[in-house]
C-alpha cells in the first residue's frame, strides 16, 4: 500500500512506528514476550484480507488516492490459533525462564548459557541441563560440574510451560506500550482482593 499522511498530520508515518497489538480470537495476546506486534502495514493488509477485526485505532491515518484509514492499534484474529503448549528450546526462552539473570551470581549483563554437565562430559543441550550464566561465571565454571566448581544455580533447570514464560515475560514489559493495549495485556492476571 502506498500510504500518505493525512493532511491533519505533520509527521510522516514511519514503517517502524505505530505497531498493532495482535490478539487471538479470544482477545488474549498471541504472545506476551516477545509481545505479539505487527507493523501497521501488516495490520492493514490483514484487515483487507479479512483475517482480523480492528479493536482500537491510533489517531493517525494513512490514505491512498481512494481511501483514508486510521491506523489499527489493536487487532484480533477472526480465527482462533491454538497456542503451543511446549515452548521451543531457544537461547531466548532459556533467558526468559531464568528471568534474564545469571543463575550463579544474579548479574544481568553479558548473558550466555552454561551446561551443568559439560558437553565434553556427555551433557546435552536440554532444558534440564542448561542455565543462563554471565560470561565471567561461565568462564570460571569452565569444563567442571557444579560440584567440582562449587557453583550451584539459583534454581534447578526445568522445562517451562508457555504460561510460565508468559508470567516471566510480564515482568519485562516492552519499552513502548500504547494506552489502547493495556486493557488486553493483563486482563487475565489475578486480581487483588
Amino acid at each position: 500500500m502506498n500510504a500518505h499522511v493525512s493532511p491533519a498530520d505533520t509527521q510522516p508515518v514511519s514503517p517502524a512506528g505505530f505497531p498493532a497489538l495482535v490478539l487471538n480470537a479470544d482477545f488474549r495476546p498471541l504472545s506476551y514476550y516477545p509481545l505479539s506486534l505487527w507493523s501497521w502495514q501488516d495490520a492493514i493488509k490483514a484487515v483487507f484480507l479479512e483475517r482480523v477485526n480492528i479493536v482500537a485505532n491510533y489517531d493517525r491515518a494513512v490514505r491512498s488516492p481512494s481511501l483514508e484509514m486510521k491506523l489499527p492499534s489493536v487487532v484480533s484474529l477472526k480465527t482462533f490459533v491454538k497456542p503451543s503448549t511446549h515452548p521451543a528450546f531457544t537461547r531466548f526462552n532459556v533467558f526468559l525462564r531464568d528471568r534474564f539473570s545469571c543463575q550463579y551470581c544474579g548479574a544481568r549483563d553479558d548473558l550466555t548459557f552454561d551446561h551443568l554437565v559439560p558437553r565434553s562430559r556427555g551433557g546435552h543441550t536440554t532444558w534440564g541441563n542448561v542455565v543462563a550464566a554471565c560470561s565471567p561465571c561461565n568462564l570460571r565454571k569452565g569444563n567442571l560440574t557444579s560440584a567440582e566448581s562449587n557453583m550451584w544455580p539459583a534454581q534447578k533447570p526445568f522445562q517451562p510451560t508457555v504460561q510460565h514464560l508468559h508470567r516471566n515475560g510480564r515482568l519485562f514489559p516492552p519499552n513502548y506500550l500504547h494506552e489502547s493495549w493495556l486493557d488486553y495485556l493483563y486482563w487475565d492476571s489475578e486480581l487483588e482482593p
